[in-house]
């Protein structure tokens, strides 16, 4: 495993070679608990092992991603090899990044999946990414961290292009494609605190058309909604990164970091030092007071 820069900590990279036994992994244990983890299968049978007492027997050829809350177990059979693959959050937030696609693979990312002998071609282009990535950890002297994240944001593109979910309009016709449009242009652009009004000139729609919009599909306002997207984005960076508060709040896009406390204690109810102290004394625990993922923005 790679050292350099203590990436270790943060990704795994494993070739579990044919065996004369069948292996038993516990996947999000000690240092992995928070990992997403991508399995490629080769030929052969393995089981995955659910918390929830599910148990899902696999065929290879066969690639699988779990989030951190599948908790599950692998069980791979004897004379199957299989290579592992995981992730810290930390490595999945540069990886989906802040353009137009990454809303939608930060949904992607909440649920597993399974892609099997059905869809070989797919297998096939995912592949030397996934061993790409084994070996990029394998070698101390050149792990880096840019590649390992490089390659994961090329593998949940792949995937994600794969099952065919590029948008999830809460709407018809229109009126879906507007919301779905205007969600997109606050992913890439929430950190330049644009007025409503230039989103809605983009889009081609008036602001008031746009608040008629969001709130008969969501319930909320466009500004309600740009908001939350950008408070859900300071909790997840309180919580998974080493930044201070001034660093943050720069990295958001505000000019002064008092006015990104007062702002998040006004929609949180907690100053950022006060929830990342939560956040900490939390860890490991579902407290509901925590961004739970990223689907939280809606």
């Amino acid at each position: 495993m790679a050292t350099d820069g203590g990436i270790h900590h943060y990704a795994r990279g494993e070739w579990h070679a044919p065996s004369l036994s069948h292996r038993r992994i516990r996947l999000q244990k000690g240092l992995y608990a928070d990992f997403h983890h991508f399995l490629l299968l080769g030929e052969g049978r393995a089981e995955l092992h659910f918390d929830s007492g599910e148990d899902r027997p696999l065929q290879g050829p066969l690639l699988a991603f779990l989030p951190p809350q599948a908790r599950c177990d692998l069980s791979i059979s004897a004379g199957t090899a299989a290579h592992l693959v995981g992730t810290s959050p930390q490595i999945m937030v540069d990886a989906i990044g802040d353009k137009v696609e990454s809303y939608s693979l930060r949904i992607f990312t909440e649920q597993r999946r399974l892609v099997e002998a059905l869809d070989p071609l797919l297998i096939v282009e995912i592949s030397p990414l996934i061993l790409g990535f084994v070996r990029e950890l394998s070698d101390p002297s050149r792990a880096s961290w840019m590649v390992a994240s490089a390659y994961i944001r090329l593998i949940l593109m792949a995937l994600w292009r794969g099952d065919g979910e590029r948008s999830e309009p809460r709407g018809r016709g229109e009126t879906g494609s507007i919301l779905q449009r205007y969600r997109q242009l606050v992913e890439a652009g929430f950190r330049q605190h644009r007025p409503i009004s230039d989103y809605a000139a983009e889009l081609g729609v008036t602001a008031d058309r746009l608040h008629a919009i969001c709130q008969r599909a969501l319930g909320r306002s466009p500004i309600q909604l740009l908001h939350e997207r950008v408070v859900q984005e300071a909790k997840l960076r309180l919580e998974r990164s080493a930044r201070n508060i001034q660093e943050i709040s720069d990295s958001l896009g505000f000019r002064d970091p008092t006015y990104f406390s007062h702002f998040f204690k006004r929609k949180t109810g907690l100053s950022p030092a006060g929830y990342r102290e939560i956040a900490r004394a939390s860890a490991g625990s579902e407290n509901s007071m925590l961004s739970s993922g990223y689907a939280d923005w809606p």
